[in-house]
């Protein structure tokens, strides 16, 4: 009579297995990106921030940074 093995898969070894799964099938339909709009997206990001902040409100900034530093002291606790 053949000996039966009774070791099981983990859950984490089932995991490993899905993402592999999931990520290849993902890549499969994959397109290249446009450089040039990457470039135009990259442009639009490192400006962003700077002219948001120039369109708020003193009064709206410090809200922000009011509502900012609560949720830090939050999370310190």
């Amino acid at each position: 009579m053949p000996k039966r093995s009774s070791k099981r898969p983990t859950p984490q070894d089932l995991n490993r297995l899905a993402a592999k799964i999931v990520q290849t099938a993902t890549q499969a339909g994959e397109k290249p990106k446009d450089p040039l709009a990457v470039e135009l997206g990259r442009r639009g990001g490192l400006k962003g921030g700077k002219v948001r902040a120039e369109k708020l409100s003193t009064k709206k900034r410090i809200e922000i940074a009011k509502r900012a530093a609560r949720a830090r002291w939050r999370k310190k606790r």
